[in-house]
């Protein structure tokens, strides 16, 4: 018996991590029907496990790759512009150390870091005596001067939710843990078999980051590029330093990570670079890995640490294009859209590489490529201007939101309500609503996680298990205790039999 056509969309996107949520919402806004299939969690993978923050690369700049510096750098005040609440301004500080790259060099790429990239809001690089700057207080007493610059932190995880969330808004279907087992070109266009049953679409996009390659040979397709899969690991320690300063560090064999102010009470440190070999589902940071990590900041820190000082560790694997280069940390880390020729029947569109700051303008660029194809795609570029969900306010006014927010709710503490709003910008009036005290807002779960907000999170944004709520839409991970989370799974469990 043949199976019956089921709804047929305009666009199936494999792969929910940010180009794959960029590009449904980006498709959808231009008026397509859009299908969206992750096989885990929105952000389970690379996305998720990123340095976190919007930024141009100023290490790319002597690679040579100033086109792409360029591009991340004109987005950078873009998404802070669309998403104040999960992106805000930080300062770095690159202390200069003499025997590795010169002052020059430094002062070159930071001019240029100031001046290639329609820098508007954000202030410029300034030259830092370190004895006299609060960054400089906590390093070992060697480091004379140092630089000042500007980039960008965001909460990676939730931008990808968000992304996702607008898409939905704009009629796309979201399909989280749905795998994708094969697909073929149809009479309609594209017949994708997954765990969650058969779907149909005009055309296919592979955004699966670095399981692409994975999928096309699922859909018995072949690649156009070589893939090197390389990891990058972090690790999180209480807060060493109580300044809002951000460092950009050297190393003696090339190498850079940086030291970044982390969700208040915590420093993040990374990432290292490493190729991978090893499966996508299960992705950590080695011994060594963190052992290098110890050692680069106690080359700089007074206070040396420790792998016992480690609070949470984490490793993502970028999807980098394989340009033949001999070290990791000199692969490309620009992107290429291939799409089939219209003699092979349905539109493909495969994504191969990227990063978080230019995952707009891929999308953007994805969808006016698949436009050539399709003629729902024909609209307008829109993406630029509309906020995502949370961000409908002015950049630079979080601080008066945030006092807005807190006369509302004054049962809320300060620590509380700044990560409410960091989180959700004005989406939490959603799930806050009337509420007058902590008893309204139903079950405490700790450190101001509530039943209020997990069933919002588990509504809207797609929340199946207590990972899920603990690591992805939030870092409350790093402060709830193994039975608060068990008690959440509790909890999950018994709203998912209602």
């Amino acid at each position: 018996m043949v199976q019956p056509v089921s709804e047929i969309f305009d666009l199936a996107v494999i792969g929910g991590g940010v180009n794959g949520a960029g590009i449904a919402r980006d498709a959808a806004g231009r008026g397509a029907r859009v299908l969206l299939l992750e096989a885990g969690d929105l952000a389970s993978g690379t996305s998720s496990a990123s340095t976190k923050l919007i930024h141009g690369g100023l290490r790319y700049l002597e690679h040579y790759e100033f086109s792409l510096v360029r591009e991340s750098l004109h987005e950078r005040e873009r998404l802070w512009r669309i998403a104040p609440h999960i992106i805000r301004p930080m300062r770095f500080v690159l202390p200069y150390i003499a025997g590795l790259r010169p002052a020059w060099l430094l002062r070159l790429g930071l001019w240029l870091y100031d001046h290639i990239g329609g820098r508007k809001l954000l202030p410029p690089t300034r030259t830092v005596r370190l004895r006299e700057h609060p960054a400089g207080r906590p390093l070992n007493g060697g480091y004379a001067t140092g630089f000042e610059y500007s980039d960008c932190w965001v909460d990676d995880a939730r931008l990808v939710v968000l992304n996702a969330m607008d898409a939905a808004s704009l009629g796309a279907e979201i399909r989280t843990r749905t795998t994708v087992t094969s697909a073929g070109r149809c009479e309609e266009g594209w017949q994708i078999e997954t765990t969650a049953g058969r779907f149909h679409a005009r055309a296919l996009v592979n955004a699966a980051g670095p399981g692409v390659l994975d999928v096309l040979e699922a859909i018995g397709e072949q690649g156009d590029f070589g893939m090197r899969r390389v990891r990058g690991s972090h690790i999180v320690t209480k807060r060493l330093f109580d300044h809002p300063y951000a460092y950009f560090f050297q190393l003696p064999d090339g190498r850079i990570f940086f030291a970044i102010p982390y969700e208040q009470d915590f420093t993040l440190i990374g990432t290292t670079e490493a190729d991978h070999d090893g499966p996508l589902d299960d992705v950590t940071a080695s011994a060594a890995e963190i052992e290098y990590l110890c050692e680069g900041v106690s080359r700089y820190f007074a206070k040396p640490i420790t792998s016992a000082d480690v609070v949470w560790s984490y490793a993502g694997v970028r999807p980098l294009i394989d340009n033949g280069s001999g070290k990791p940390e000199a692969a490309t880390r620009g992107y290429r859209l291939e799409l089939s020729r219209p003699e092979e029947g349905a539109p493909l569109l495969t994504v191969y590489g990227g990063k978080i700051t230019s995952f707009r303008h891929l999308a953007e660029a994805a969808v006016s490529r698949l436009g050539e194809r399709l003629d729902c795609l024909d609209g307008p570029r829109w993406t630029a201007s509309r906020p995502l969900p949370g961000g409908d306010f002015p950049v630079g006014e979080v601080s008066g939101f945030l006092s807005e927010f807190q006369a509302r709710y004054p049962f809320l503490g300060e620590s509380d309500a700044q990560r409410i709003v960091r989180a959700y910008g004005t989406k939490a009036y959603d799930w806050l609503a009337d509420a007058g005290d902590w008893d309204d807002l139903g079950q405490d779960f700790g450190f101001g996680l509530t039943s209020a907000e997990v069933d919002y999170l588990c509504r809207e944004e797609w929340a199946v298990t207590a990972e899920d709520i603990v690591w992805r839409r939030s870092k409350l991970g790093l402060r709830l205790n193994a039975a608060q989370i068990e008690e959440l799974s509790a909890y999950l469990k018994v709203q998912q039999t209602k």
